[in-house]
Protein backbone atom coordinates (compact mmCIF):
# COMPACT_ATOMS: atom_id res chain seq x y z
CA UNK A 1 0.00 0.00 0.00
CA UNK A 2 1.47 3.67 -1.02
CA UNK A 3 1.35 6.35 1.03
CA UNK A 4 -1.82 8.73 1.46
CA UNK A 5 -1.67 12.16 2.80
CA UNK A 6 -4.62 13.94 3.76
CA UNK A 7 -5.14 17.81 3.08
CA UNK A 8 -7.37 19.83 4.47
CA UNK A 9 -7.41 23.81 2.63
CA UNK A 10 -8.94 25.97 4.95
CA UNK A 11 -9.13 30.01 4.49
CA UNK A 12 -6.68 30.79 7.42
CA UNK A 13 -4.78 27.21 8.07
CA UNK A 14 -3.74 24.45 6.08
CA UNK A 15 -3.38 20.77 8.00
CA UNK A 16 -1.87 17.62 6.50
CA UNK A 17 -1.91 13.77 7.81
CA UNK A 18 -0.53 10.52 7.36
CA UNK A 19 -3.58 9.50 9.19
CA UNK A 20 -1.27 7.10 11.20
CA UNK A 21 2.12 9.12 13.08
CA UNK A 22 1.43 12.54 12.34
CA UNK A 23 -0.63 15.40 11.24
CA UNK A 24 0.77 18.48 11.05
CA UNK A 25 -0.61 22.52 10.41
CA UNK A 26 0.69 25.74 9.46
CA UNK A 27 -1.37 29.17 9.33
CA UNK A 28 -1.85 30.21 6.03
CA UNK A 29 -3.88 33.31 4.77
CA UNK A 30 -5.73 32.57 1.56
CA UNK A 31 -6.59 35.52 0.58
CA UNK A 32 -3.21 37.35 0.94
CA UNK A 33 -1.02 34.77 0.11
CA UNK A 34 -3.24 32.79 -2.35
CA UNK A 35 -0.21 32.86 -5.36
CA UNK A 36 1.86 30.77 -3.04
CA UNK A 37 -0.61 27.75 -2.41
CA UNK A 38 1.35 25.19 -4.29
CA UNK A 39 4.94 26.32 -3.09
CA UNK A 40 2.98 26.27 0.42
CA UNK A 41 1.53 22.62 0.16
CA UNK A 42 4.94 21.35 -0.45
CA UNK A 43 6.39 22.54 2.10
CA UNK A 44 3.73 21.50 4.43
CA UNK A 45 4.42 17.97 3.47
CA UNK A 46 8.01 18.03 2.88
CA UNK A 47 8.36 16.11 6.77
CA UNK A 48 7.19 13.06 4.44
CA UNK A 49 10.51 11.65 2.88
CA UNK A 50 8.31 8.81 1.04
CA UNK A 51 6.95 9.64 -2.04
CA UNK A 52 3.22 10.38 -2.17
CA UNK A 53 1.12 7.99 -4.04
CA UNK A 54 -2.11 9.22 -3.26
CA UNK A 55 -3.57 12.85 -1.65
CA UNK A 56 -6.84 12.65 -0.58
CA UNK A 57 -8.56 16.74 -0.30
CA UNK A 58 -11.01 18.85 1.34
CA UNK A 59 -11.34 22.11 1.45
CA UNK A 60 -12.75 25.37 2.97
CA UNK A 61 -10.91 27.93 1.56
CA UNK A 62 -12.65 28.35 -1.74
CA UNK A 63 -14.73 31.19 0.16
CA UNK A 64 -12.07 33.20 1.15
CA UNK A 65 -12.25 36.54 -0.82
CA UNK A 66 -9.63 36.60 -3.00
CA UNK A 67 -12.44 34.17 -5.26
CA UNK A 68 -14.77 35.66 -6.58
CA UNK A 69 -17.07 32.45 -6.60
CA UNK A 70 -16.75 29.34 -5.15
CA UNK A 71 -16.51 27.79 -8.18
CA UNK A 72 -13.14 29.39 -9.15
CA UNK A 73 -12.00 28.47 -5.43
CA UNK A 74 -12.39 25.15 -5.87
CA UNK A 75 -10.82 25.44 -9.27
CA UNK A 76 -7.73 27.28 -8.22
CA UNK A 77 -7.02 25.11 -5.24
CA UNK A 78 -6.87 22.16 -7.20
CA UNK A 79 -4.49 23.07 -9.87
CA UNK A 80 -2.85 24.36 -6.95
CA UNK A 81 -2.66 20.56 -5.28
CA UNK A 82 -2.13 19.10 -8.72
CA UNK A 83 0.85 21.35 -9.65
CA UNK A 84 2.34 20.39 -5.81
CA UNK A 85 2.06 16.65 -6.09
CA UNK A 86 2.12 16.18 -9.91
CA UNK A 87 2.93 12.08 -9.62
CA UNK A 88 0.33 11.51 -7.12
CA UNK A 89 -3.36 10.49 -7.83
CA UNK A 90 -5.68 13.40 -6.49
CA UNK A 91 -9.30 12.14 -4.88
CA UNK A 92 -11.58 15.03 -3.36
CA UNK A 93 -13.91 14.81 -1.13
CA UNK A 94 -17.61 15.78 -1.61
CA UNK A 95 -20.40 15.98 0.48
CA UNK A 96 -21.90 13.05 -1.50
CA UNK A 97 -20.05 10.85 0.74
CA UNK A 98 -17.33 9.86 -1.70
CA UNK A 99 -13.66 10.52 -3.68
CA UNK A 100 -13.73 11.90 -7.06
CA UNK A 101 -11.50 12.79 -9.50
CA UNK A 102 -10.67 16.60 -9.17
CA UNK A 103 -12.26 16.90 -12.91
CA UNK A 104 -15.31 15.84 -11.29
CA UNK A 105 -14.88 17.99 -8.22
CA UNK A 106 -14.67 20.95 -10.74
CA UNK A 107 -17.94 19.92 -12.46
CA UNK A 108 -20.04 19.83 -9.28
CA UNK A 109 -18.17 22.63 -7.05
CA UNK A 110 -21.35 22.68 -4.83
CA UNK A 111 -20.81 19.18 -3.91
CA UNK A 112 -16.92 19.83 -3.33
CA UNK A 113 -16.56 23.36 -1.44
CA UNK A 114 -16.82 23.11 2.39
CA UNK A 115 -17.06 19.41 2.30
CA UNK A 116 -14.51 18.71 5.31
CA UNK A 117 -17.25 18.63 8.11
CA UNK A 118 -18.68 15.75 6.40
CA UNK A 119 -15.52 13.71 5.76
CA UNK A 120 -14.69 14.33 9.58
CA UNK A 121 -18.56 13.35 11.01
CA UNK A 122 -18.08 10.09 8.57
CA UNK A 123 -15.15 9.12 9.94
CA UNK A 124 -16.63 9.99 13.79
CA UNK A 125 -19.59 8.19 12.95
CA UNK A 126 -17.99 4.85 13.56
CA UNK A 127 -17.99 5.77 17.70
CA UNK A 128 -21.64 4.85 17.60
CA UNK A 129 -22.85 2.81 14.30
CA UNK A 130 -26.21 3.30 16.19
CA UNK A 131 -29.17 5.36 16.90
CA UNK A 132 -28.77 9.11 17.03
CA UNK A 133 -25.71 10.54 17.64
CA UNK A 134 -24.06 14.33 17.74
CA UNK A 135 -20.43 15.85 16.56
CA UNK A 136 -19.71 18.74 17.71
CA UNK A 137 -16.74 20.42 16.38
CA UNK A 138 -15.77 23.79 17.91
CA UNK A 139 -12.50 25.07 15.63
CA UNK A 140 -10.68 28.03 15.94
CA UNK A 141 -13.62 29.89 13.25
CA UNK A 142 -16.61 28.16 13.27
CA UNK A 143 -18.66 25.67 14.81
CA UNK A 144 -20.39 21.85 13.03
CA UNK A 145 -23.23 20.47 14.60
CA UNK A 146 -23.75 17.34 12.97
CA UNK A 147 -26.74 14.65 13.47
CA UNK A 148 -25.43 11.49 13.04
CA UNK A 149 -27.77 8.71 12.78
CA UNK A 150 -26.96 4.76 12.38
CA UNK A 151 -23.25 5.92 11.31
CA UNK A 152 -24.34 8.31 8.45
CA UNK A 153 -23.86 12.00 8.30
CA UNK A 154 -27.62 13.26 8.34
CA UNK A 155 -28.45 16.78 8.01
CA UNK A 156 -30.69 19.10 6.47
CA UNK A 157 -28.08 21.13 3.99
CA UNK A 158 -24.86 20.68 2.53
CA UNK A 159 -23.67 23.87 1.62
CA UNK A 160 -22.35 26.31 4.25
CA UNK A 161 -25.66 28.40 3.58
CA UNK A 162 -28.30 25.99 4.08
CA UNK A 163 -26.31 24.74 7.44
CA UNK A 164 -26.06 28.24 8.40
CA UNK A 165 -29.87 28.53 7.84
CA UNK A 166 -30.34 25.23 9.47
CA UNK A 167 -28.50 25.93 12.75
CA UNK A 168 -25.68 23.18 11.74
CA UNK A 169 -23.25 26.01 10.55
CA UNK A 170 -22.49 28.38 13.96
CA UNK A 171 -19.67 31.20 12.01
CA UNK A 172 -18.04 31.40 15.73
CA UNK A 173 -14.81 29.84 17.33
CA UNK A 174 -12.72 29.90 19.59
CA UNK A 175 -9.56 32.13 17.59
CA UNK A 176 -10.34 34.12 15.20
CA UNK A 177 -14.05 35.58 15.63
CA UNK A 178 -13.83 39.04 15.80
CA UNK A 179 -15.54 40.18 19.70
CA UNK A 180 -17.77 42.58 18.14
CA UNK A 181 -19.68 39.14 16.49
CA UNK A 182 -19.87 37.42 19.67
CA UNK A 183 -22.19 40.54 21.15
CA UNK A 184 -23.33 43.95 20.02
CA UNK A 185 -23.58 44.82 23.87
CA UNK A 186 -21.96 43.49 27.24
CA UNK A 187 -22.76 44.18 30.98
CA UNK A 188 -20.37 45.89 32.79
CA UNK A 189 -20.53 48.10 36.26
CA UNK A 190 -24.41 47.29 35.58
CA UNK A 191 -24.42 48.84 32.66
CA UNK A 192 -25.32 47.71 29.04
CA UNK A 193 -22.14 48.60 27.13
CA UNK A 194 -21.97 49.01 23.36
CA UNK A 195 -19.28 46.95 22.27
CA UNK A 196 -17.04 48.75 19.29
CA UNK A 197 -17.76 47.29 15.61
CA UNK A 198 -13.99 47.15 15.55
CA UNK A 199 -11.21 44.13 15.09
CA UNK A 200 -9.44 45.36 18.13
CA UNK A 201 -9.80 41.56 20.01
CA UNK A 202 -10.98 38.00 19.12
CA UNK A 203 -12.31 34.88 21.41
CA UNK A 204 -8.58 33.60 21.35
CA UNK A 205 -8.29 36.68 24.40
CA UNK A 206 -11.63 35.56 26.12
CA UNK A 207 -9.55 32.34 26.44
CA UNK A 208 -6.19 33.21 26.99
CA UNK A 209 -7.91 35.33 29.86
CA UNK A 210 -9.14 32.62 31.49
CA UNK A 211 -6.71 30.26 30.57
CA UNK A 212 -8.32 27.95 28.33
CA UNK A 213 -6.29 28.57 25.66
CA UNK A 214 -2.18 28.58 26.55
CA UNK A 215 -0.55 31.42 26.27
CA UNK A 216 2.14 31.24 23.21
CA UNK A 217 4.47 34.34 23.64
CA UNK A 218 6.21 34.27 20.16
CA UNK A 219 2.60 33.58 18.16
CA UNK A 220 1.75 37.63 16.79
CA UNK A 221 -1.42 36.32 14.72
CA UNK A 222 -3.41 38.49 17.18
CA UNK A 223 -5.98 41.43 16.05
CA UNK A 224 -3.06 43.74 17.00
CA UNK A 225 -0.07 41.90 16.26
CA UNK A 226 1.14 41.47 20.08
CA UNK A 227 1.65 38.69 21.73
CA UNK A 228 -0.60 35.63 22.31
CA UNK A 229 -0.26 36.03 26.12
CA UNK A 230 -2.59 37.07 28.70
CA UNK A 231 -1.49 40.44 29.45
CA UNK A 232 -2.12 41.40 25.79
CA UNK A 233 -5.01 40.05 25.81
CA UNK A 234 -6.19 42.40 28.10
CA UNK A 235 -4.81 45.30 26.40
CA UNK A 236 -6.77 43.85 23.79
CA UNK A 237 -10.14 42.97 25.31
CA UNK A 238 -10.24 46.56 26.92
CA UNK A 239 -10.43 48.17 23.75
CA UNK A 240 -13.56 46.25 22.36
CA UNK A 241 -15.48 48.98 24.92
CA UNK A 242 -13.25 51.88 24.05
CA UNK A 243 -11.56 51.84 27.33
CA UNK A 244 -7.69 50.93 28.13
CA UNK A 245 -5.90 49.11 31.10
CA UNK A 246 -5.20 52.67 32.75
CA UNK A 247 -9.43 52.74 33.46
CA UNK A 248 -10.44 48.95 33.89
CA UNK A 249 -8.75 46.73 36.67
CA UNK A 250 -8.83 42.95 36.09
CA UNK A 251 -12.19 42.03 37.84
CA UNK A 252 -13.42 44.47 34.79
CA UNK A 253 -11.85 43.01 33.10
CA UNK A 254 -13.15 39.44 34.22
CA UNK A 255 -16.83 40.54 33.85
CA UNK A 256 -15.84 41.80 30.59
CA UNK A 257 -14.87 38.32 29.49
CA UNK A 258 -17.35 36.76 31.38
CA UNK A 259 -20.49 38.49 29.61
CA UNK A 260 -18.48 37.64 26.10
CA UNK A 261 -18.49 34.39 27.00
CA UNK A 262 -21.80 33.84 28.12
CA UNK A 263 -23.01 35.55 24.25
CA UNK A 264 -20.85 33.15 22.66
CA UNK A 265 -22.54 30.30 24.72
CA UNK A 266 -26.11 31.04 23.68
CA UNK A 267 -24.97 31.85 20.05
CA UNK A 268 -23.72 27.53 20.12
CA UNK A 269 -26.82 26.94 22.13
CA UNK A 270 -29.42 28.06 20.24
CA UNK A 271 -28.15 26.13 16.94
CA UNK A 272 -27.88 23.08 19.10
CA UNK A 273 -31.51 23.50 20.50
CA UNK A 274 -32.49 23.73 16.55
CA UNK A 275 -30.49 20.45 15.71
CA UNK A 276 -31.68 18.56 18.60
CA UNK A 277 -35.06 18.88 17.86
CA UNK A 278 -35.05 17.00 14.78
CA UNK A 279 -33.86 13.52 16.78
CA UNK A 280 -35.81 10.54 16.26
CA UNK A 281 -35.14 9.29 19.31
CA UNK A 282 -33.05 9.49 22.70
CA UNK A 283 -29.32 10.94 21.94
CA UNK A 284 -26.99 7.96 22.67
CA UNK A 285 -23.46 9.82 22.12
CA UNK A 286 -22.02 13.15 22.00
CA UNK A 287 -18.60 13.64 19.94
CA UNK A 288 -16.44 15.87 21.14
CA UNK A 289 -13.76 17.34 18.13
CA UNK A 290 -11.90 20.65 17.78
CA UNK A 291 -9.73 22.66 19.87
CA UNK A 292 -13.04 24.50 21.36
CA UNK A 293 -13.83 21.23 23.04
CA UNK A 294 -13.87 22.57 26.40
CA UNK A 295 -16.38 24.84 25.35
CA UNK A 296 -18.42 22.37 23.88
CA UNK A 297 -18.12 20.27 27.01
CA UNK A 298 -19.54 22.84 28.99
CA UNK A 299 -22.39 23.52 26.71
CA UNK A 300 -23.62 19.79 26.91
CA UNK A 301 -23.62 20.31 30.69
CA UNK A 302 -25.92 23.03 31.00
CA UNK A 303 -28.46 21.20 28.94
CA UNK A 304 -30.68 18.23 30.93
CA UNK A 305 -31.96 16.05 27.53
CA UNK A 306 -28.08 15.43 26.54
CA UNK A 307 -26.81 14.23 30.23
CA UNK A 308 -27.81 10.77 29.32
CA UNK A 309 -25.52 10.65 26.46
CA UNK A 310 -22.06 8.89 26.18
CA UNK A 311 -19.12 11.42 26.03
CA UNK A 312 -16.35 10.83 23.71
CA UNK A 313 -13.37 13.10 22.98
CA UNK A 314 -11.71 12.63 19.22
CA UNK A 315 -8.95 15.02 20.76
CA UNK A 316 -8.03 12.18 23.67
CA UNK A 317 -9.22 9.00 20.99
CA UNK A 318 -7.02 10.34 18.36
CA UNK A 319 -4.26 12.16 20.68
CA UNK A 320 -2.98 15.67 20.66
CA UNK A 321 -0.90 15.55 17.93
CA UNK A 322 -4.23 14.57 15.49
CA UNK A 323 -6.79 16.23 17.13
CA UNK A 324 -6.57 20.03 15.80
CA UNK A 325 -6.17 18.43 12.36
CA UNK A 326 -8.86 15.75 12.19
CA UNK A 327 -10.10 17.06 9.17
CA UNK A 328 -6.70 15.64 7.57
CA UNK A 329 -6.31 12.40 9.87
CA UNK A 330 -9.72 11.22 9.02
CA UNK A 331 -9.33 12.03 4.82
CA UNK A 332 -6.16 10.06 4.99
CA UNK A 333 -8.06 7.02 6.84
CA UNK A 334 -11.19 7.56 4.82
CA UNK A 335 -8.58 7.31 1.71
CA UNK A 336 -6.69 4.17 3.38
CA UNK A 337 -9.24 1.98 3.50
CA UNK A 338 -11.13 3.15 -0.16
CA UNK A 339 -8.15 2.08 -1.82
Amino acid sequence: MGQVIGLDIGGANLKASDGLDRTIDTPFPMWQRVGELTSALRSLTSVWTDDIDEIAVTMTGELADCFRTRAEGVDRILTAVEDAFPRSIVRVWQTCGEFVHPDEARDCPVLTAAANWHALATFAARVCLQDESLLMDIGSTTTDLIRIRNGTPLTEGLTDLMRLQQGELVYTGVRRTPLCAVADTVFWDGVSTPLAAEWFATTRDLYLWTGEIAEVPDDHDTANARPATRECARDRLTRTVCSDTDEMGDSAVTALVQSLIASQEQQIRTALERVLARLEGPLRAVIFAGEGEFLARKIVAEIPEMQAAERFSLGQLLGECHSRGACAYALARLATERL
